[in-house]
């Protein structure tokens, strides 16, 4: 049985305005918990912590929607042809070189291999048992955001920054943390973009909105456990996804400057890596690191969702900005090493961290070919990126992490990082990071199929609860699926032709899916109906949504 809503059972204070015209009264703004309450969640959702994400919603829920609504005004640009640009208002900032950011905290010196994956029990403890330095807690792509998922993933970290995490399976089997050290947690809340349904913010005008699932992820996070951690001997980090300006990464610092004085922690004590996975960030990365400077650890080369961004944003551009087959746009491809020697550079440049980002390949323990071929591909391209100046990586599952490290470990030696590497040579120009043309290659029907496959089988994972999904030896999140499903309608709107010399229209894509659907193994309480619904929405509508996942969530969670 549910538990009371701990809002309800709070009167609320109101007080009278008076101004020139007259008065009217005013609510205290407030959280109300819609969501069903299980088991230990009042220990998360405590009135005080509560009373936390309301004055963080109070005071930043606005400038949340203002940026919002420049985004959409960043795309009606960039449709009637306006390209993105190195901002000539922030040119002397880029200029000036006295400024650097913060860097590393605590625990944070050394981040040559990181695991990322989603906060459930079974798999926090299986990376936090892994020889990686850093996991990355995400309650972002790699977990779909049910209400059991943010909670329970809420109590999956306050249980480990205690020292009482802990899992038993169904079958009764037991799961412990056995490190005698842990990897340093860095947790990655939602983006902006995205809300929480099940927690709604009544403002002192008494209106109704959807929280912002950024400031519920991080601030239940930090206020839970912020002091905890400092005391362990590392600190509250973070990761941040899906920024698209410099002014959405000076709100991030607001609100980080706000919390620690609100819970009387040091100021620059919070340290945050940023995501450079939008072509819009991608012109600003110097502005990002400044605006953050005295809590930015560094930037990460957010990879999938980079060339997701670049569909999503050029879509109605015309053939020269379409891509052809996902498995053809490989980080080798001009733009894409133009996107990573610029990130390099300026990181180096301000003191930051470079984190490379995650090759899509896994192992698999019964099939030793396709666990050679992962590793094989895993190192070429952490080869890659230590050689080109990265300080370390991501893999998303633990047996990667040998590969992955001995590569950087060849660089490195028993230097923690290679910051020192500043890359004075690298010039990377706007033609160079829009150049998409070059990629070459060819859409072909087997590309077409994958895409379609992959969208299905993804959603329909994600619609379950599973946010991080192992297809045909690939580890898919909603990243990899955003490129899938947007290239579908890409190719569909720009009358792209197979190299077969077949036409993309909806009518056959619709075949495919029928083929795809007809070849599943169905179970009684699959999702694959759902996920039908959900693709045929993104993927071959008219109007594109900006992500698949905010009008998924909108109608199933």
């Amino acid at each position: 049985m549910n538990t009371p809503n701990p809002t309800l059972d709070q009167a609320v204070n109101s007080e009278t305005v008076k101004t020139s015209t007259g008065s009217f009264a005013t609510i205290r703004p407030h959280l109300e918990v819609t969501g069903p309450l299980g088991d230990r969640y009042d220990e998360i959702l405590t009135p005080d912590a509560l009373e936390f994400l309301a004055e963080l919603h109070e005071l930043f829920a606005g400038t949340r929607h203002d940026l919002l609504a420049a985004r959409l005004q960043t795309r009606v640009d960039t449709a009637n042809g306006r390209d993105p640009r190195f901002l000539s208002e922030t040119e002397s900032i880029r200029l000036d070189p006295t400024w650097t950011v913060a860097g590393a905290g605590p625990g944070l010196e050394d981040r040559r291999v990181e695991i990322t994956g989603p906060t459930d029990r079974k798999m926090a403890i299986n990376a936090l048992n892994s020889s990686a330095k850093v996991w990355l807690a995400d309650q972002e792509d790699a977990t779909s955001p049910t209400w059991t998922n943010v909670i329970e993933g809420q109590l999956t970290l306050f249980d480990q920054v205690r020292g009482q995490l802990s899992f038993t399976s169904p079958e009764g089997k037991k799961y412990e943390i056995t490190n005698e050290s842990t990897p340093t947690i860095v947790m990655r809340p939602r983006g902006w973009h995205l809300v929480e349904k099940h927690i709604t913010f009544v403002d002192r005008a008494n209106r109704r909105m959807k929280s912002s699932g950024s400031l519920i992820d991080f601030g239940l996070y930090f206020f839970h456990n912020a002091k905890k951690l400092i005391e362990n001997g590392t600190g509250p980090y973070f990761y941040l996804a899906k920024l698209e300006s410099h002014k959405e990464a000076r709100l991030w610092n607001d609100i980080f400057t706000y919390a620690e004085e609100r819970l009387g922690i040091e100021y620059g004590t919070i340290r945050a890596t940023v995501l450079i996975e939008t072509i819009q960030a991608g012109f600003e990365m110097e502005e990002i690191l400044y605006e953050l400077r005295d809590h930015c650890a560094g930037l990460n080369a957010g990879r999938w969702d980079y060339i997701f961004s670049i569909i999503k944003t050029f879509r109605s551009r015309g053939s020269r900005f379409v891509f052809p087959d996902r498995k053809q746009i490989t980080m080798t491809v001009p733009f894409m090493r133009a996107y990573t020697e610029l990130l390099v550079a300026t990181c180096h440049r301000r003191g930051a961290f470079a984190i490379g980002g995650m090759s899509a390949f896994i192992p698999n323990r019964r099939d030793p070919a396709v666990t050679e071929q992962a590793l094989a591909q895993v190192a070429a391209d952490k080869k890659r990126e230590a050689t080109d100046g990265f300080d370390g990586s991501w893999v998303a599952h633990p047996d990667l992490i040998p590969t992955a490290q001995a590569e950087f470990d060849t660089v490195l030696g028993d230097r923690p990082n290679q910051l020192e590497r500043t890359r004075p040579e690298v010039s990377v120009t706007a033609a160079q990071l829009l150049d998409i043309a070059s990629v070459g290659g060819q859409v072909t029907e087997a590309g077409v199929r994958g895409n379609v496959l992959i969208s299905l089988r993804y959603i329909e994972s994600w619609l379950r609860g599973v946010g991080a999904a192992a297809i045909d030896n690939l580890m898919e999140d909603a990243a990899t699926a955003e490129i899938s499903r947007s290239q579908l309608w890409q190719w569909i709107h720009e009358n792209s032709v197979t190299a077969e010399g077949r036409r993309i229209d909806s009518d056959w894509v619709e075949e495919v899916l029928d083929e795809v659907v007809d070849g599943l193994e169905r179970t009684p309480t699959d999702r694959f109906d759902d996920a039908l619904t959900v693709l045929r929405t993104s993927a071959l509508e008219p109007e594109f949504p900006t992500f698949l996942t905010v009008g998924a969530y909108a109608r199933f969670f």
